[in-house]
């Protein structure tokens, strides 16, 4: 039988995007059905397989998006999709990487959530050939694997930063979106957006599971560890407006970020 670890590395390594999210579904299947041992032969790649396009940019780079035009509807959508894309790679990277050290229940909580990652990519670029583009093609942020490599040591920092702050993110900022979206008269959108905010709270929710237990372990203070690690490898600030509710619904509390925010 095949090892998981050599399904995920496979997965990651698969460069075009529908194949890359086909792929993360099937290791995830292919996991829960028992068809993969609980191997792990050889290391993760540093960095995934990507496509040509889209072209990778640098936030200083990236074009502004002119809200409400049609042409800010794709960028809109596009940047939703790239961010997606990325998040299938983190996922299965999390597993392969860390999957051996943490358990079998790691894995199957972030192979779980790789396959989520991959049915949002799905639903998002169907949205934008429904609106006569495609993933691919818009320029898209080039620095969403910078926390993958800043974090590839240590299964604390990855957790801390990814799913509890990048992730974390995405609750508060989605609402918004998604409200702009129901007010152009996109119900479509919104559903896509509304399934997404609601997996999201789910995925930020194993993240702040696992690393709440891993530092519990240690006899570590949550907090106080989520606060150090994040103060060492996040380049940025966690920052309001909060959606405070989803957050606590994912089991973040206030104690985790609101000396930071301060």
């Amino acid at each position: 039988m095949t090892g998981v670890g050599a399904a995920i590395r496979a997965a990651l390594l698969t460069a075009e995007p529908r194949a890359k999210a086909m792929a993360a579904r099937d290791v995830a299947r292919g996991w829960r059905q028992g068809r993969l041992t609980f191997a792990f032969d050889g290391a993760m790649p540093d960095e995934p397989a990507r496509p040509a396009h889209p072209e990778l940019l640098s936030p200083a780079q990236m074009p502004r998006r002119r809200k409400g035009s049609q042409q800010g509807r794709v960028a809109l959508w596009h940047a939703l999709a790239h961010i997606e894309f990325v998040a299938i790679d983190l996922a299965l990277d999390m597993a392969g990487r860390f999957g051996e050290e943490m358990g079998q229940g790691f894995v199957s909580d972030f192979l779980a959530v790789a396959a989520d990652e991959a049915m949002h990519f799905a639903l998002l670029d169907r949205k934008l050939r429904s609106l006569g583009s495609h993933y691919g093609a818009l320029p898209a942020h080039g620095g969403l694997w910078q926390a993958a490599r800043d974090t590839a040591h240590d299964v604390a920092a990855r957790l801390a930063v990814v799913p509890m702050v990048l992730e974390a993110r995405g609750l508060d900022v989605t609402p918004a979106t998604l409200e702009r979206v129901r007010m152009q008269g996109d119900e479509q959108g919104a559903r896509i957006l509304q399934r997404i905010l609601d997996d999201e709270i789910r995925h930020v929710g194993v993240g702040t599971k696992h690393f709440i237990a891993h530092c519990q372990g240690r006899r570590e203070s949550p907090e106080s560890r989520w606060k150090t690690l994040v103060a060492r490898h996040f380049h940025g600030s966690v920052k309001p407006p909060f959606n405070d509710s989803a957050r606590l619904a994912a089991g973040l509390s206030r104690g985790f970020y609101a000396s930071l925010a301060d």
